[in-house]
């Protein structure tokens, strides 16, 4: 699940929306999002991506980043956006999007390992321990892709909340809305709007 952040202040604080517990993916592209005041960025420079970074335990806390790093995640989850509103809508992605999460994927790839845990072998695959950064963009990159190709893909869908603009996975196929926060909104919306046409 993903952590709240006790030190941010309060309108920062966002509920989770469903499929977030399962997939950082979505964590990631739900980082950049809109309040009643204005954009929020949780990626807005080096620090603020570190620190996420580190406490989605993508990274060791001692880890670096760098601007040019912080700017390749911030990167990496706008091609991760407009691959989930393509694969929403039906349509075909540009090839700048798909070529920055290849570009990722490639760039730190794990090494796959046998290993064996008492009487039984698997496979093991161990990130690249040399490229903390690397490796972490690429877990995100792959996550990402496991969820546009799997069984999950058929349920992201952006919240249909006016102003709101994170991703969820439905759990059912009338959901419409990231978090009865955003339902609440809407429906309140609907409500005010029908007694000023009625009076």
């Amino acid at each position: 699940m993903r952590p709240v952040d006790h030190d941010a202040p309060h309108y920062l604080h966002q509920p989770p929306v469903p499929g977030e517990e399962h997939f950082l993916s979505l964590a990631l592209v739900n980082t950049r999002y809109a309040l009643s005041h204005g954009q929020v960025d949780l990626l807005e420079d080096t620090d603020a991506a570190r620190l996420w970074l580190v406490r989605h335990e993508l990274l060791p806390d001692s880890t670096v980043l760098t601007g040019r790093q912080a700017s390749r995640l911030r990167g990496l989850r706008e091609a991760l956006r407009e691959l989930f509103a393509a694969r929403a809508e039906g349509a075909v992605p540009s090839p700048r999007a798909l070529d920055a999460v290849n570009a990722v994927l490639a760039a730190a790839p794990p090494t796959p390992r046998l290993v064996w845990a008492g009487r039984e072998p698997h496979r093991a695959d161990e990130p690249d321990l040399a490229n903390p950064v690397g490796a972490a963009l690429c877990a995100l990159a792959e996550d990402g892709a496991d969820l546009l190709t799997g069984a999950e893909a058929e349920r992201i869908a952006p919240c249909g909340a006016r102003g709101c603009t994170r991703w969820f996975l439905r759990s059912h196929a009338a959901r419409r809305w990231c978090t009865t926060q955003c339902g609440n909104r809407v429906r309140a919306a609907r409500h005010y709007a029908s007694r000023k046409s009625s009076a």
